[in-house]
């Protein structure tokens, strides 16, 4: 398995990134004409899956790419708070209710899915929970390095009400859960500085992995490429999680090669 330093970001990308992000648009377009490679992905197995939403972000941002993901056989949902203006209190108790609640009433363990700030969510949820959470996959999240590695904290200030410093400091963000941890993120990404979604090399640990597609931050949960990563890790088989393979053929064209 090849793996990558870890590189802590020290600034927001910059200014031609983030005016790069009104593309994503564009990326939703192209669901079009990669809709017939999107429905030969790997199918589910029926478990459960909640999707959190990014800063400032509702469910209705997720929407798509629920239905995508319904479609491949997984019993989706949002995660039915409205819009996310960061940890407010009962936020994080709530998203855990739902997690054992499911949890408990189906019988499997749920996987996450988070974007951005939703993968932080994530990430916390299944260190609190890891016997209730089968997998976790993050878009764009900044686990890793200081909060001025992305362009949104003044916005989490703004929406939350609180400090960023002080809320970043109630967490490990940089110690993956103890279940397999799939962090997605695009080195053209205009919000957050790609080195803050680079999680340690899997050697530190085996069940964490950085997949790189190319997109942008507002873009990635319309992605055609993401949404591919997406059905692929949802598909491991539970306690028989494998790496993610850049494939022949089309695969190796679209997941740039981690070597690079």
């Amino acid at each position: 398995m090849i793996e990558k330093r870890t590189i802590t970001p020290s600034s927001a990308p910059n200014p031609w990134l983030l005016a790069l992000e009104f593309r994503a648009p564009w990326e939703l377009g192209s669901v079009i004409p990669a809709w017939p490679f999107l429905r030969r992905a790997p199918t589910g197995d029926g478990h459960s899956v909640i999707v959190f939403p990014g800063l400032s972000a509702s469910d209705g941002s997720t929407l798509l790419l629920r239905s995508y993901i319904e479609q491949l056989g997984y019993d989706t949902s949002g995660w039915n708070q409205g819009f996310n203006f960061g940890p407010r209190a009962g936020v994080l108790q709530a998203a855990r209710q739902q997690i054992l609640d499911t949890w408990m009433a189906t019988g499997k363990k749920v996987s996450l899915i988070g974007w951005s700030l939703g993968g932080i969510y994530a990430r916390e949820l299944a260190k609190m929970l890891p016997d209730a959470v089968r997998s976790v996959i993050t878009l764009g999240t900044p686990f890793a390095g200081s909060h001025e590695s992305t362009h949104a904290w003044r916005l989490f200030e703004l929406t939350s009400g609180r400090d960023i410093q002080e809320a970043v400091n109630q967490f490990d963000l940089p110690s993956a859960p103890p279940v397999p941890t799939t962090s997605i993120y695009s080195r053209t990404d205009g919000v957050v500085a790609w080195p803050a979604s680079i999680q340690a090399p899997c050697s530190r640990n085996p069940l964490t992995e950085n997949l790189e597609v190319f997109a942008s931050h507002l873009g990635l949960g319309l992605n055609p490429s993401a949404w591919w990563a997406l059905a692929d890790r949802l598909s491991q088989p539970e306690g028989q999680w494998q790496h993610f393979e850049r494939r022949r053929g089309l695969q190796r064209l679209i997941f740039p090669d981690p070597r690079r």
